[in-house]
């Protein structure tokens, strides 16, 4: 059998496996049709970082099998789509999953300059497409510079980034990562990087689980000095570890880590937020985690890891709503 004739019989069994987790026909209504009028407008999507073993035709039926709304599509090196090819392999990956009635709300990148390679192009061809969100690539501090000499610099790559942000029009975030190096991993950087610059351009696709790890308690102070530049989310979980080595941070399904995601939710809920919340899949899935291409799990339990997450998700939206009444 060859890997082609191999995915065709493994996609032409996905809707039986998928129904079993989802309990949604395999082919789905679209999402305004099948929302209950109790979930929030919020839209789901799925980082596809994790599914970079699917073709994009692939993608889209899985991505809309397993009840999301949108992918949070990979634009960068190594990525579902690479820099060098995204005029004509980004427009063939929004067509085709769109076909599955799946949109693409936000794209990743690694842009961190308005004048890097390719971000004129990765920018005007999204635009183009309609897609009205992309993360940025990541910044961080040298141990060998000033702190405040690397926010002035990264504060000018910023500037420029929202400059030509409005040029295309579509809106760049930066994801607040942990880290010791990572910029924006204390967020009050972040914040103040952001300060003056158009916020219809530019602002922070907020990550609890990141923000949880950094922030400790301090996490909703945190959120609240970035609440009103929030226009995309990630959720995921984790929990501490004990190793030889000391406490290390181990990543796991949502729900069963220390990311305080019903408070979080709830939060959200109350800041009126209303943005496409991308799902991070971050634990042991036979590679698919670290966006390999070759997997040494099997696909069908890859995909129910990932539906699970999905439907754990939506529970906790709901009872968030609940707690916010």
């Amino acid at each position: 059998m060859t890997e082609r004739s191999g995915r065709r019989e493994f996609l032409a069994g996905l809707g039986a496996g998928l129904l079993a987790v989802s309990g949604k026909p395999v082919r789905g209504e679209p999402f305004a049709r099948r929302r209950s009028p109790a979930v929030p407008e919020w839209t789901y999507s799925i980082f596809s970082k994790h599914l970079q073993w699917l073709d994009y035709p692939e993608l889209g039926v899985a991505v809309s099998q397993l009840g999301f709304d949108g992918v949070d599509l990979t634009v960068r090196p190594s990525g579902h789509v690479l820099p060098g090819r995204v005029r004509t392999d980004l427009p063939r990956a929004v067509s085709a999953v769109g076909e599955s009635g799946v949109r693409v709300p936000t794209i990743t990148t690694a842009i961190t300059r308005p004048e890097g390679a390719g971000t004129r192009e990765i920018l005007e061809t999204a635009s183009g497409l309609g897609v009205p969100y992309y993360r940025l690539g990541y910044y961080r501090y040298p141990e060998d510079e000033d702190i405040s000499k690397t926010l002035t610099e990264i504060r000018s790559d910023l500037g420029g980034l929202a400059d030509l942000n409005r040029r295309f029009e579509i809106c760049g975030d930066y994801q607040n990562h942990a880290g010791a190096s990572h910029f924006g991993a204390a967020l009050w950087d972040l914040r103040q990087a952001l300060e003056g610059l158009p916020r219809r351009w530019l602002g922070c696709q907020f990550d609890i689980r990141h923000a949880a790890v950094e922030g400790g308690l301090a996490w909703p102070t945190n959120f609240r000095a970035l609440a009103d530049r929030i226009h995309t989310v990630v959720v995921k979980d984790f929990r501490w570890k004990e190793t030889s080595e000391g406490w290390r941070v181990e990543n796991c399904p949502l729900g069963e880590g220390m990311v305080p995601i019903r408070p979080f939710l709830a939060l959200l809920l109350k800041s009126g937020f209303a943005g496409p919340i991308s799902l991070h899949c971050e634990y042991s899935l036979g590679g698919a985690e670290r966006g390999s291409r070759r997997l040494t799990m099997d696909r069908d339990r890859v995909l129910e890891s990932i539906g699970k997450d999905l439907a754990t998700l939506k529970r906790l939206v709901r009872e968030a709503m609940a707690s916010v009444g």
